[in-house]
């Protein structure tokens, strides 16, 4: 070392330097960055999809940067940089070829972010793979899902791009919850109804989704009607609306248990599948 010559020794630790300011600078970029995030997320109303991309974006643009620049530093490296200059069209369509999955990948990422067919904390369903699960990550490469196992889904962008989904929160985050109860023959029809609409009235999670147009109308608060008129059951269903997919679960939930209470309190049944035999024997008199 004592005999380098000062320009020498700085060849050498530039580089060094370089990746460790680049990363230095990613990790304060990042830390910065989320919390903006989360303080723009208290907002009910702002959307963090963009936020996020564009810190994945900004992230991967500042460790290219670097390591590019690192790399320029070393002498050695820009003779080789040179001499391979004549073949970068040959290398730039291997490497065209090597990374079209990435690409793919980044450039589903972009779509699904200027499009947002669904943004951060969206519920999702993967008709093809029957995944379900809250949107919690939109990287360059993947999607993040959170199942309701706490478990992590990750899906590449170019997969997930093609997929057919479900979005209970596109466009509108309202739900209706269909409650349907099964009533014997025998049991009064109209009572059931009623106490159906009765307890879905009186859940909190419950909403009144009518138009002025409809209340003036006369239309019902809570819509029940019989749907099906089975081998031994009638069918009865209620339309429940609620704020959004998790109020939905929870109230769909309750009124299975607080209308069976009430069936059972007001002698409305709830049919068991059975069957007629005749012994043909007896009628033949047969022994």
């Amino acid at each position: 070392m004592k005999d380098l010559l000062p320009s020498e020794v700085i060849n050498i630790a530039l580089p060094p330097i370089i990746i460790v300011i680049t990363v230095i600078s990613a990790l304060i970029f990042n830390k910065l960055f989320t919390k903006f995030i989360k303080k723009s997320s208290a907002d009910i109303n702002n959307d963090p999809t963009n936020y996020k991309f564009l810190k994945h974006a900004i992230t991967a643009t500042i460790y290219l940067v670097g390591i590019g620049f690192a790399i320029y530093s070393i002498p050695k490296l820009q003779t080789i940089a040179k001499s391979m200059l004549a073949g970068a069209g040959i290398a730039a369509v291997a490497i065209g070829f090597a990374s079209q999955q990435a690409l793919s990948n980044v450039i589903s990422g972009i779509f699904i972010v200027m499009f947002k067919p669904f943004r951060v904390n969206d519920r999702l369903q993967l008709q093809d793979n029957n995944l379900t699960g809250i949107v919690e990550d939109i990287t360059l490469r993947h999607t993040v899902i959170k199942n309701f196992e706490n478990r992590r889904i990750i899906i590449p962008n170019s997969i997930i791009s093609n997929q057919i989904i479900i979005n209970a929160n596109f466009s509108d985050d309202k739900i209706c919850k269909w409650v349907e109860m099964s009533i014997s023959y025998e049991s009064d029809i109209k009572k059931a109804k009623a106490i159906m609409a009765e307890e879905v009235a009186k859940h909190p999670n419950f909403i009144d989704n009518r138009t002025p147009e409809q209340i003036k109308d006369g239309e019902p608060l809570v819509p029940v009607r019989v749907l099906e008129m089975g081998e031994y059951f009638i069918k009865v269903r209620a339309w429940a609306w609620a704020v959004d997919p998790p109020s939905a679960f929870v109230l769909g939930c309750d009124l299975l248990e607080t209308i069976k209470e009430r069936f059972d309190k007001e002698s409305i049944e709830i049919p068991y599948p059975y069957r007629n035999i005749v012994n043909r024997d007896e009628g033949l008199g047969l022994s």
